[in-house]
């Protein structure tokens, strides 16, 4: 079987900023993953990558795979690979309904057009992803009435909508309240227990799921580590790769960072 991702060798621009530069990288079906790192460290990058919105340069030995092919009609993409970013939830349209926000993943659009048709089939799917995701009582509600752990599971319907291979989550509880923090955390282990692959993408420590167990750590551009959770979320790997003294503290699965200066107290 291919690899969900296969870098290899990369380099990759952003206008004339050089991100990457030699980025090797593989992730598997079935291999939870997390890519953390500081701002700047290039995430924003690697998603571009993936969406294609950024093409690597052309160099000898060096590629982008996405199971298993460099190029991709990315409609068909976007139907093996679900991605919910903090990009797409700023552009979207605030007058969009929850119901449109959903159908929308049929078109890969920002809201739907007059144009767009849909089936009795997938008006059924577009149901029964907001029941399952507990947002059917919102489908009529503005997007941009919504509070930000609404907007959240929306977009995640959105992406849920082609039932993707891959879920990518860009810093997925950024901005939610502890309440919305866990109610999303939630799905997102329904959705690995059900057979999705999630790959997250973060700096946040606390929203790292139990059943994530790979860490790539990413800074400057490069791939510093990449192993199991339990030797990259360690107090001085992460001191080193935020450049600040830290505590790492874990309990039932999940991992929380503390200032150093705390255990001295």
């Amino acid at each position: 079987m291919p690899h969900i991702i296969d870098i290899q060798n990369c380099s990759a621009y952003r206008g004339s900023t050089s991100v990457f530069s030699g980025l090797s990288l593989r992730i598997d079906q079935g291999q939870h993953t997390v890519i953390l790192g500081p701002n700047g460290a290039g995430k924003t990058t690697f998603l571009k990558l993936l969406t294609q919105e950024i093409r690597p340069v052309v160099e000898p030995d060096s590629f982008v795979r996405l199971f298993g092919m460099e190029r991709w009609n990315v409609w068909n993409l976007r139907k093996r690979m679900g991605i919910i970013s903090e990009d797409l939830q700023n552009e979207y349209l605030p007058g969009a309904t929850g119901e449109h926000v959903i159908l929308s993943g049929f078109y890969s659009s920002i809201d739907i057009a007059p144009y767009h048709t849909f089936s009795d089939t997938q008006l059924k799917q577009v149901r029964s992803v907001m029941k399952e995701l507990g947002i059917h009582d919102l489908r009529n509600k503005k997007f941009g009435q919504m509070s930000t752990g609404q907007k959240r599971r929306f977009l995640l319907g959105r992406a849920l909508i082609h039932d993707p291979q891959v879920l990518i989550l860009d810093e997925p509880t950024s901005g939610l309240d502890l309440k919305a923090i866990h109610t999303y955390l939630q799905h997102i282990h329904s959705l690995m227990r059900a057979g999705k692959t999630v790959i997250m993408v973060t700096h946040h420590i606390y929203e790292i799921p139990p059943e994530i167990q790979r860490i790539v750590l990413l800074k400057n551009g490069r791939v510093i580590k990449d192993g199991p959770k339990k030797d990259m979320l360690t107090s001085e790997t992460l001191s080193e790769l935020y450049e600040t003294p830290l505590q790492v503290v874990h309990s039932q699965g999940y991992y929380q960072v503390l200032p150093d200066w705390i255990s001295d107290g």
